[in-house]
């Protein structure tokens, strides 16, 4: 992989285009000294089907004029803008400053329009339906491919609609994890919790925290084995939103239910990542957002039907 983000592949394709533009020089400078010996009919000979001619005509110096003029084009070009390897050019023009441009553009003139929305609190402006109608769109367009349309998650995804908060679910709390992200880590715990038969004992135990199916036998004995978990989750299985240490109790499987799930999640570990939106939407757009995701589970009637 390393080979495609050497900067060979760029002196690669510098030097082809220089060459490119260098050979279309040659060509034109050839042709235009190579004489071909005409005839007193002013033919160079060739005959194709019996009647087709080849006269001994110079290039229309309008087609040479064309030509000389893309060259200096060409030349004009790669001066200005960036095409000879990582050379930026002398506008520094780059698709991703353009973007950056055309957003700015946007969102400054879409500043009269949130303006009423930030003078409100989330909990009121999620009752606005103009400002959920932008919200639901901001959703749609950068949360929607982890969460679902419908807000309502998957496995690994958390559903939005319900009031089970990993980091809480206050509207500041929202702001907070659509601005910075979330990177909520489980490490292994299989060497500290012993043997297999060990995990498997602590795994029923979690399952009969929230009165899953389990083993109660081996929930029992798994019960001072829980222990090493209880750090994160507390004594009491309930989690911890400062961590974002789920609650245990209340029967949402984020990862995947079951003995066997509980078991990989204990001696594997999770690592789930939220990424922050900060440098995608601006303060305004957050607070509009957020107020939408606090009315998912607070205004039931508009939570999107699945």
């Amino acid at each position: 992989m390393s080979d495609f983000v050497s900067g060979f592949w760029s002196n690669y394709v510098a030097a082809i285009t220089i060459a490119g533009i260098a050979g279309c020089l040659i060509l034109l400078w050839v042709t235009s000294r190579k004489k071909v010996a005409a005839r007193a009919d002013n033919t160079t000979g060739h005959v194709w089907d019996e009647d087709l001619t080849e006269m001994n005509n110079p290039l229309p110096l309008w087609w040479v004029g064309l030509f000389i003029l893309t060259i200096i084009f060409s030349v004009g070009y790669l001066v200005a803008y960036p095409g000879l390897g990582s050379n930026a050019g002398e506008l520094k023009w780059s698709s991703h400053g353009q973007y950056d441009d055309e957003v700015k553009l946007a969102n400054k003139e879409l500043e009269p329009l949130y303006a009423k929305f930030t003078a409100q609190a989330p909990e009121q402006l999620s009752k606005d339906p103009a400002a959920m109608a932008v919200g639901e769109r901001l959703f749609m367009n950068n949360c929607s491919q982890c969460h679902g349309s419908d807000a309502r998650g998957s496995k690994g995804f958390p559903n939005l609609t319900d009031d089970d908060w990993l980091y809480g679910g206050t509207p500041d709390r929202i702001t907070e994890t659509i601005t910075k992200g979330r990177i909520g880590q489980m490490p292994s715990m299989a060497a500290a919790v012993g043997s297999a038969d060990d995990v498997k004992n602590v795994a029923n135990y979690v399952l009969s925290l929230s009165n899953s199916p389990h083993d109660s036998v081996r929930a029992q004995l798994g019960k001072s084995k829980f222990v090493v978990c209880a750090a994160c989750h507390g004594a009491d299985g309930k989690g911890n939103q400062m961590i974002g240490a789920p609650n245990l109790t209340d029967n949402v499987w984020l990862h995947g239910w079951g003995e066997q799930a509980v078991i990989n999640m204990i001696n594997n570990g999770k690592t789930n990542q939220m990424p922050a939106q900060e440098n995608k939407l601006t303060p305004a757009q957050i607070h509009v957002l957020t107020a939408y995701v606090w009315g998912l589970s607070h205004n039931k009637a508009q939570v999107a039907k699945p």
